[in-house]
């Protein structure tokens, strides 16, 4: 299995929502959606990424709080790891409106055939594109969204791989109207390709002197190490046993992944395997006991200092608030 693939098995994404939507010049709107934003159509989630592609038209994109605008053309695709607020338009002068979805449609009712479920402007040049929000788990995504800026911009132009992101959003788009039964699989499956692809451009595009953990993947040793930690959490790791399982010294291994993952391979281990524990504790009702001894602690009374050090409570405070 390659590093990317490795990481990514573990980092779910837990629903999607997909909208088309057409604009028409002149236009802006400003949004963000937010977990309490979207607990209506993806109950319980944590953490939002908001994205953007392009199908047809051109328009500028930019963080509300920051002054630097992109030009967006069709085949682009833009993400927001962060959910940050953003505003998007064909002037981002103009007064902008509050993005607002109408996802509201009966179920049971026929679709309209263009899907269009958000339609806006002055009647001029029109602008369409497919909007919508990822959902996941916030402490399984941290190393990946701590590597990405705030505003993802992937040009996937109009060859084969802006095709096969047009049809998966499309086939988003149905789902998320018709809201057939397994549609959430359905969605949550599809996002993972979306996201999947956009990480694949992103990493490929990185400079060669790049750092940070999607650099890290990249590596050949440091990919390997990060694959090997992922895969296998619960092995009582050692920096000699993975420096012995990815071919280098254990000192050149220890600098390489501080380098370019910003901590140690230790360090790193120890905060991916209480982002698993804190998973399995919101997700079931295993002892903490047993949940401690498969993230490396010994004592229960020593994983719950470590795992309220990292979160801020103590395992069963933490357990009892995913649940009320």
């Amino acid at each position: 299995m390659d590093p990317l693939s490795g990481v990514l098995k573990s980092v779910r994404l837990e629903g999607a929502v997909y909208l088309n939507a057409e604009f028409t010049a002149p236009w802006c709107f400003r949004g963000r959606y937010g977990p309490a934003g979207v607990r209506d159509r993806l109950a319980g989630a944590e953490h939002i990424v908001f994205f953007h592609f392009l199908i047809a038209g051109r328009c500028k994109v930019k963080l509300a709080d920051t002054g630097e605008a992109l030009d967006l053309a069709a085949g682009d695709l833009v993400m927001f790891p962060q959910d940050d607020r953003h505003m998007m338009g064909s002037d981002l002068h103009y007064a902008p409106m509050e993005l607002q979805a109408d996802t509201s449609m009966d179920p049971d009712a026929t679709p309209p055939q263009d899907f269009v479920q958000i339609r806006h402007g002055g009647g001029g040049e029109p602008t369409r594109f497919v909007c919508g929000y990822l959902a996941c788990n916030r402490n399984m995504c941290r190393p990946l969204f701590e590597a990405l800026p705030r505003l993802l911009r992937i040009p996937l132009g109009d060859g084969p791989a802006s095709a096969l992101v047009r049809e998966l959003l499309q086939a988003g788009v149905r789902e998320s109207v018709a809201a057939r039964p397994g549609a959430e699989s359905t969605l949550a499956k599809l996002a993972e390709l979306l996201f999947v692809e956009a990480l694949r451009r992103y990493a490929a595009d990185l400079p060669p002197d790049g750092r940070g953990w999607l650099a890290g993947l990249r590596d050949v040793h440091i990919g390997r190490a990060l694959a090997l930690l992922h895969e296998h959490p619960a092995r009582p790791w050692t920096v000699d046993g993975l420096a012995h399982e990815v071919a280098m010294s254990r000192s050149a291994l220890a600098e390489r992944f501080g380098e370019l993952v910003g901590e140690s391979p230790m360090q790193y281990l120890t905060r991916w395997r209480l982002a698993l524990a804190a998973r399995s504790l919101r997700s079931g009702d295993e002892a903490i006991v047993r949940v401690a001894e498969r993230s490396g602690y010994e004592s229960e009374s020593a994983f719950s200092r470590a795992f309220k050090r990292e979160f801020g409570l103590p395992p069963a405070a933490w357990r009892k608030a995913g649940v009320q």
